[in-house]
Parts: structure tokens; C-alpha cells; sequence
């Protein structure tokens, strides 16, 4: 009977130390060492203030606004067309060039087929896709359909950044060492951090396709290291008053989240005003949602913006 007991409490000891381990796990990223000087990499990415714009010239202005353009990579799965088809008819006609992303082919909706199942490696190939074939577009914006975007917030965002500098923006999250840009969000990536990633691609220890490691990790979190290792870091897009502009909820739950916060200003307590994303949408929503902010306009109010973003020419844009 002593050496059951023994026996039990034995196993009952490594059985603790190996889930001890595997929390452990779960929070170090593999091939990533850390450094001091990684600690001070991660910042905050605002758009310029109207006084700053008001600087500019008009001419300077018009030049802006019609530089900034973006590609937008819309993953989608042929399972779920209507939403799909949702992302297609609302804000990814505001994209100036929107292209859709599946697993397979789908006579239904037009979509690059990757053929492919593993989260990771469809996310790789749609990436080298979109640089391939972005011609003079210099913004990557990555999305699932369930998101809903204002991207003329994001070209605002990005109005004063240079592509050819490394950007990889969006709303942040810290897991273990490494800080890297939630997905549900979106991503924002400039034309130079595109490249570089595309190039460390070719280094399949760095970045293979599909992860070696003994646990999965998901692609945001893959696509965090694989930019890691090209000196590319995780940046926060925020307001000039600190709120985020990328959102991994709805509008309702982000309401919902005001109100408890302060009941009496839930629009104070909710979220920016030039906010970019919302996610978590269902098709019904993300059609109220582009009648709220594309078509919705209350008479006698000059919002007195310093920019005009022009449709995508040729488009049907709202």
C-alpha cells in the first residue's frame, strides 16, 4: 500500500510540474531571445493634428491625400459567402485595391485561391501575393470579413508615414516576449515591412511556412516573429488622445463597455472618433454600420475636415 501511495504522490508531482511547464511554454516564443534594447521598440503611432495639416499648404494637402493608398488582403473562406459577399458591397469598395483571399476556389464570389487549409501558410502566401501584384500601392491593410473598416481613417493615419520606412501597426498585445498586432483587428503594414518580410520568408528556419515548434502558434503571432527577426516591431495606432483606433470588438459591445464604464458620457467612454476597426461583425451589422458613417448626415453640421479622400477611380464607392 506505501509504494501505491508513494507511487500516486509521485505522479501526482510531475503530473503538476508538467503543467507548470506548459504555462510556461505558452508564454515564451520560440527562437526569439530577448535584449534590452527590444524593450524600447514598441511606441505608439498617431495621426498629424488639424493644426498641423492647417501648415500645409492646399497644394501640399492635394498631394497627401491622393498618395496614400492602400491595398487591402481580405482572408476569406468559401464556407461562409455572405460574408464574404458583405465585405465585398461596404467598406472594401473604399480600398483602392481590395482583393480576397480563400482557402479554395469558389465559383460564387472572384478570390485568389491559395489552395491551402494551415491558418499560417495561407496568411504567407496571400502576403507574397499582395507584394507581387500591389504595383504602386505602398499601404497593406490585412483583414478578415468579419471586420469592418473606415479606411479613410487609416490613410489618416498614415498620411505623415513614409512606406519605404518599416511600419506594422494596429492594436497591440503583449504575450511572453513577444508584442505583436491582434489579427481580429487588422493589420497595417507599409510597403518596406512588407518586403522584408517577404524576404525572410526565403529563410524557412527563421520563417517557415508552417510552424516546427512542439505547440501552434497562431498566425498573428507567427507573423509577429517572422517581422521580429527583420527588425520590425509591433506599433499601437492610437488618437491624439490615446484611445486606439483598431478595435477587436463590435460598436454594440464597445457601447455596452462605456455604459458601464460612465453611463453618463458613453460616448466619452466608448471609442474614437476616428476609429478604423471594429471587429467581430455580422453581415446585417456592417450594412448599418456603412449607412452610419458613409451615407447618415446630419444637416447643418461642418465637421471642418483639413482632407478630402477621394474614391478609388472608377469604383461605386459610397
Amino acid at each position: 500500500m506505501l509504494s501505491e501511495g508513494s507511487s500516486f504522490m509521485k505522479g501526482m508531482a510531475l503530473g503538476g510540474i508538467f503543467c507548470l511547464l506548459l504555462s510556461l511554454l505558452g508564454s515564451f516564443t520560440p527562437g526569439m531571445q530577448s535584449s534590452p534594447e527590444d524593450q524600447h521598440h514598441h511606441h505608439h503611432i498617431k495621426a498629424p493634428t488639424n493644426d498641423e495639416l492647417q501648415s500645409l499648404s492646399e497644394p501640399q494637402m492635394v498631394e497627401l491625400s491622393q498618395k496614400v493608398r492602400v491595398y487591402c488582403v481580405i482572408m476569406v473562406q468559401p464556407k461562409v459567402l455572405v460574408y464574404w459577399a458583405t465585405a465585398k458591397d461596404t467598406w472594401g469598395k473604399h480600398c483602392d485595391q481590395a482583393v480576397f483571399y480563400s482557402s479554395e476556389s469558389a465559383k460564387a464570389l472572384e478570390a485568389v485561391d491559395l489552395n491551402e487549409q494551415d491558418e499560417w501558410a495561407k496568411l504567407h502566401k496571400a502576403l507574397k501575393h499582395a507584394y507581387d501584384n500591389s504595383g504602386d500601392l505602398r499601404w497593406f491593410f490585412v483583414a478578415r470579413p468579419t471586420t469592418f473598416a473606415i479606411i479613410e481613417n487609416l490613410k489618416y493615419l498614415v498620411l505623415a508615414k513614409d512606406p519605404n520606412e518599416p511600419f506594422y501597426i494596429g492594436h497591440t498585445v503583449k504575450s511572453g516576449e513577444l508584442e505583436y498586432v491582434e489579427y481580429e483587428s487588422g493589420i497595417v503594414l507599409s510597403y518596406e515591412a512588407l518586403r522584408r518580410l517577404v524576404n525572410v520568408f526565403k529563410d524557412v528556419e527563421k520563417c517557415p511556412e508552417r510552424g516546427r515548434s512542439l505547440w501552434k502558434l497562431s498566425e498573428e503571432k507567427q507573423l509577429a516573429i517572422c517581422l521580429k527577426y527583420t527588425g520590425v516591431f509591433a506599433e499601437n495606432g492610437e488618437d491624439t488622445q490615446g484611445k486606439g483606433l483598431f478595435n477587436s470588438k463590435s460598436v454594440g459591445s464597445l457601447i455596452e463597455d462605456g455604459m458601464s464604464k460612465n453611463s453618463l458620457d458613453v460616448v466619452e467612454g466608448c471609442c474614437s472618433d476616428l476609429a478604423i476597426t471594429f471587429s467581430g461583425m455580422s453581415p446585417n451589422q456592417m450594412q448599418v454600420m456603412m449607412f452610419g458613417v458613409y451615407r447618415l448626415r446630419p444637416y447643418g453640421h461642418n465637421f471642418h475636415d483639413s482632407l478630402i479622400f477621394l474614391p478609388p477611380e472608377g469604383s461605386d464607392n459610397d
